[in-house]
């Protein structure tokens, strides 16, 4: 199904090239030319970029890639920070969420709102990803999907060993966790790297505190909120976690720890639903060989999203192959045909659900839920909401008190004294 989805795109875009304005006889145009910085790099991930790449090349384009390995995207902008600050910027850039206002606020980034104005971007965006893509009121960036962070993915085969199913409750995670370590499976695969232990840390906050918890806390920075008891029972539930990871954890990448759960060496992993496109890769069928459920919520939807942002470089062949770019991202075709292989949803409104299985249509749902309830949050961990120093606050201290012995009230304290210093 996805490879005909994929051909069908592929076949709409080159018969119907989206750059359309035709060369005069006696005038040679650029040609359409982007460097493309992104971190897409592991399997499923590589599958939904070649979608990208191969529509922008049917429409004339020349795509340089430029992938930037490591998960959760802190290398890449490492990377970008080096090349801006050198002379020497890519031409277009996966970015997400607060980085994208950073930059535009330094006056690196192109407006697109002559784009946005051709593509009648207005009424394909959703309001909660305009707040994301446009910086004083213009476009900024252009987004291509909604990832949902707050997802359980589990091996059906290794909870059954244990008379177990996937828990709808920290109570029953953490009563099925110890069932596992005693049969001698690894409850829940994680890589310890700052930015997966900062994923925990936020699916925990909603699961105890609720989505007004979590607004208070990680949007609004509250410090009463930051300093209260449910966040203690916040740090609690991340000492549990703590020990139902294996010793190998440290610097693992998050690919590796899903492909745990596929082997049947972990029964669970808790990630976005990028890790949903490594089981799709591999072969394997959502409700037989892998089952994905929200983390225990109260109904709320942790909202992550990549976007396209073009970066102020010289040269027509540039011009032409950031407008193309921007055409193509929100392309309705293109846009079913790249989440399909990414995990994700498509950002684009009035895309048809048609195809898509049963965990993004789930999601399609929670998303929808979420925001007539008021329960939909912004991802910390994944750079939706906070800066840079306020982000990298929370992470130093989540990953201090997930690799020590310090205690929850201890971490709380630290926790209120390094974002108050930070924000």
């Amino acid at each position: 199904m996805v490879q005909s989805l994929l051909r069908g795109a592929k076949l709409v875009l080159a018969l119907a090239p989206l750059c359309a304005s035709l060369a005069s006889p006696t005038t040679a145009r650029a040609q359409p030319t982007s460097e493309v910085l992104h971190y897409w790099t592991s399997g499923g991930e590589a599958e939904a970029v070649k979608v990208l790449k191969e529509a922008f090349e049917a429409n004339g384009g020349r795509w340089i890639d430029a992938p930037v390995a490591g998960g959760g995207g802190d290398a890449q902008a490492a990377v970008l920070r080096a090349r801006v600050l050198s002379g020497d910027p890519p031409s277009t850039v996966q970015i997400k969420g607060q980085n994208i206002h950073e930059w535009a606020a330094a006056g690196t980034l192109k407006t697109l709102d002559d784009e946005a104005e051709a593509g009648n971007w207005d009424a394909l965006i959703p309001e909660v990803l305009k707040r994301v893509v446009k910086y004083e009121g213009s476009y900024v960036a252009v987004p291509i999907n909604i990832h949902r962070v707050d997802w359980i993915w589990s091996n059906p085969e290794v909870l059954a060993r244990v008379n177990a199913e996937p828990p709808r409750t920290w109570e029953e995670f953490n009563a099925t966790a110890e069932k596992l370590k005693a049969a001698g499976f690894i409850p829940l695969a994680h890589g310890g790297q700052p930015w997966q232990d900062a994923t925990l840390f936020e699916v925990v906050v909603l699961g105890i505190g609720g989505a007004d918890f979590y607004k208070d806390a990680l949007e609004e920075l509250n410090e009463d909120a930051l300093r209260s008891d449910t966040m203690v029972k916040v740090f609690d539930q991340m000492r549990k976690l703590s020990t139902y990871v294996d010793p190998g954890f440290p610097g693992r990448e998050w690919n590796l720890a899903t492909a745990m759960v596929m082997r049947g060496e972990a029964a669970m992993q808790i990630m976005g639903d990028w890790a949903k496109a490594e089981f799709l890769a591999a072969g394997e069928v959502p409700g037989e060989d892998f089952i994905c459920t929200p983390t225990p919520s109260n109904n709320g939807f942790i909202l992550n999203s990549d976007s396209f942002a073009m970066f102020r470089v010289p040269g027509e062949d540039v011009a032409e192959g950031q407008k193309l770019m921007a055409s193509l991202v929100l392309d309705e075709e293109l846009q079913r045909a790249f989440n399909l292989l990414k995990g994700s949803i498509p950002a684009r409104k009035g895309v048809s659900s048609e195809g898509f299985d049963p965990c993004a249509l789930q999601s399609m749902e929670a998303l929808a839920s979420a925001e007539e309830s008021d329960a939909l949050v912004n991802s910390l961990a994944h750079e939706i909401v906070q800066d840079g120093a306020v982000r990298g606050a929370f992470l130093d201290v989540i990953t201090e008190h997930f690799n020590t012995d310090m205690s929850s009230q201890e971490a709380v304290n630290l926790l209120a004294e390094t974002v108050m210093l930070a924000r």
